[in-house]
Order: C-alpha cells, then structure tokens, then sequence
C-alpha cells in the first residue's frame, strides 16, 4: 500500500482504529507492538524498547497531565460538548465546540456572541476566532473557572472512532505531573514505571520537559496550533551533553519535538526557556537537535507526518507506514507505537 507522506496520503482501513485501550484487549500498556524504523526494520514489543536504544542515549519526555476538558453543554437549545483547549494570559480560554456524536459543530452555526450554557449555571461565550482564517477553535469568555467544572464534570476528549467512554486513568501517562494538556501525549502511554528502570539501568537517560498539547485537528489536517511549553536549564544542559558526547536525543512524541526544536537554535544547541510555541516543522524547517522520536500512528491527512519527515526523513516515514499497514498495526491514542531513527 502507498504512503506519501510528504502529502500526507494513505488509506487507513477502519479496522486499524484501536477503539478501545489495550488493556482491554488483555494486554498491559507497555506489551503494544512496536516498529523500530531506521537503518533497518524491526517489529518488537514496547517493553523491548531498550536493546533498540544505545547507553549514552537521552529520552526526553512530556511531563504534562491529560486534564478532563470535555464538558457537556447547551448551545441554541441542543446538547454540544465544549472541549476546553488551553487557558491564555488573559483569563480567557480556547474551546471547541463538538456535537455530543464527538464530530465537528458546523461553522457557520458558531458565531460571536453565542453563548453557551455549562454546568453550576454557568456559561462560556464565544469571542473571536483564535486563529486567522479558521473557525473551529474559539476564544471564550467563561463565567467561572474551566478547571473546577473540569474537575466535577468533565471527562477525556474522544473522538468517533473511540466508541466507548473511558475513565481519565486511561488517559494518564507514568510521566505526567503537571496538569494542562486537552489530550493525552500519548506516545508515552505505553511506558510503565518497570521500563523506565529498565532504560535507566541500560544506561539511557531521560530528561523531562512540559508541553500542554491543544486539541488535535483530525478532520481537516490543520497545522498545529500555539501551545504553551517549558524546556528547563537541567534539561538543556543534558541535551546539550548528550549530543556532545555522540548519544542520540530521542523525542517521546511530537510534543517533545516540538518544545525542542522551539529552543534549538541553528547549530543545534538548546537553550531553556518557556512562553507559546508556533513552530511547525516541515520542508522549511527540519529537525536540528532531534535525532529519533517513539510515535504513536497518525491518520491520514495529520500534519504531524511532516513533522516525522523533518525528524527522520521521507524514506524512514514512508518504509514505517507501508510496513504498518501490512502488518496490522494499529493506529490513535490507544494503538501501536514506533521507534523512528534518523540516520546518524
């Protein structure tokens, strides 16, 4: 089967949507199939991640916790769900509205002004698009505080091709400390507190950093939106030593990517620092200071495939995808995983 992923183009067959976490398909997290993609290809079992690393290799994490952000709503009457995307310096928040069918709510149905009631009586109320030339997020005014309402009736965002309501713990990584992503970073869902021993004790670091992921955009392939993010000095600092010192830096996820890539400067070198990234990585800009990433599988049409071409090249993107679709890997949140390397 073709893979393009320089356009982003491939079929995905229905069956490879994991509809539901693999714990209830009798496995544990880290027992997900794994693809180890780079000089050569390699299928393994997630807990299996350490031989496929090297001593004096750096596995830099998201630390960020997946908060509830879906809450149910009324908007005109009709029963919506608003998802809570991220909180800005003003007070304000980003939402998206969504059908209670968790599809898109019409745009042309949005509008400023409209307002939209919550629990507890309160109610949010649409401001001004948050992105020029895009109507789907919406920066709201909200009458009381989102986290509360979050923390008493809201629940994980899920898509369509998850049919069942699963609890927040579902959502949580071993990593996440810090509450503030609307979605789980989920390339590190699979890691247990056993296999991060296991990468210790091989010899391989690991090195947090926070960035609060927005919501994701899978019906229309939008680029990623601003998200907030922090690189601190210690983590810097061990980047830098890792590169130094000839280890790979590996990337658990695109968020981690990106909050690296935000403060790589052109040599390579990164610098801590925190505030909104906007940085999208593609053919204008590829990667400086990462040198492979564990990924879970994107739909057709995410623009995080060119992030993963940026990373580890079009050839690695591509011998991944056609492989994964030929050997039933399967896709989203609670899927299979990779392990894409650059080349060195």
């Amino acid at each position: 089967m073709t893979v393009v992923p320089a356009q982003r183009s491939f079929v995905l067959p229905p069956e490879r949507n994991a509809v539901a976490p693999p714990e209830a398909r009798g496995l544990a997290r880290d027992e997900v199939r794994l693809l180890v993609a780079g000089d050569r290809l390699t299928h393994a079992r997630f807990r299996e991640l350490p031989p496929q690393l090297s001593p004096g290799d750096l596995v830099v994490v998201n630390n960020s916790a997946t908060l509830a952000a879906a809450v149910d709503g009324r908007m005109d009457g009709g029963p919506i769900a608003l998802h809570f995307a991220t909180w800005l310096d003003d007070g304000r928040w980003v939402v998206e509205v969504r059908t209670t069918a968790r599809t898109p709510f019409p745009a042309a149905e949005l509008s400023m002004g409209k307002a939209i009631q919550l629990p507890d009586g309160a109610r949010a109320t649409l401001r001004e698009p948050w992105l020029a030339g895009a109507r789907r997020l919406w920066v709201a005014e909200v009458t009381t505080d989102p986290r509360h309402l979050m923390d008493v009736y809201g629940y994980p965002i899920t898509y369509s091709y998850v049919p069942q309501r699963w609890s927040a713990s579902y959502y949580s990584t071993v990593f996440g400390r810090i509450p503030g992503s609307a979605e789980m970073p989920s390339a590190a869902r699979p890691f247990t507190e056993r296999l991060v021993l296991d990468l210790v004790a091989a010899g391989i670091g690991i090195a947090p950093i926070t960035l609060h992921t927005g919501v994701s955009s899978p019906e229309t392939g939008e680029p990623p939106s601003p998200e907030r993010f922090a690189v601190s000095d210690s983590t810097a600092r061990m980047v830098n030593d890792t590169k130094a010192a000839g280890g790979r830096v590996i990337a658990v996820g695109t968020t981690v990517t990106r909050a690296l890539e935000t403060v790589a400067d052109p040599s390579g070198r990164v610098h801590p620092a925190q505030g909104w990234t906007e940085l999208v990585l593609g053919d204008g800009r590829r990667a400086r200071v990462v040198d492979g990433l564990i990924t879970g599988w994107h739909a057709p049409g995410a623009s995080h495939l060119d992030l993963l071409v940026a990373v580890v090249g079009e050839r690695t993107v591509h011998e991944a995808y056609s492989a994964a679709l030929a050997t039933g890997y399967l896709w989203h949140e609670f899927g299979d995983s990779a392990l894409l390397l650059g080349a060195r």
